[in-house]
């Protein structure tokens, strides 16, 4: 990653009852990750209406970084990962914002240059009324994982 010029956060930390990673079997599940950095919301609002596409972009940027440092902090490496299965995005906009694919690329294309394009996963993406603090994006992602 560093020859991408990716220098990985801190692990994010749970605002609640939960783990960020768990691993069962050959697969990683992680929670729902947030644009947060140092335990501080990087982004708050919705997209199309605070916030625009480039916005939105950033902030699940953050939050796929956040998803990798979570998985590394797991299983150690993330050279173990054998395949991205399932990418989840969930963005909180307002009524008449249409670029949610667009905006859901921004973790995609990171996942791939990481990754690579053989390991790309599918993909589903959510428009929503509201997120968890006010924030416009969350993502879940889904590995498998070499023992």
């Amino acid at each position: 990653m560093h020859d991408l010029g990716i220098v990985l956060p801190n692990a994010p930390r749970p605002f609640g009852a939960y783990v960020e990673a768990v691993q069962s079997g050959g697969l990683l599940f992680l929670s729902g990750m947030l644009p947060i950095r140092d335990g501080k919301p990087q982004y708050v609002g919705r997209l199309g209406k605070e916030l625009d596409a480039d916005a939105g972009r950033d902030a699940l940027r953050t939050a796929t970084l956040n998803a990798l440092s979570a998985a590394k902090e797991l299983i150690g490496s993330l050279d173990r990962v054998s395949k991205v299965i399932r990418v989840g995005v969930y963005l909180a906009t307002s009524g008449d914002f249409y670029n949610q694919p667009i905006v859901a690329d921004a973790a995609s294309e990171l996942l791939r240059d990481v990754f690579g394009e053989d390991k790309t996963s599918v993909r589903s993406v959510f428009g929503v009324a509201s997120l968890p603090l006010g924030l416009p994006v969350m993502l879940e992602v889904t590995f498998e994982v070499n023992n």
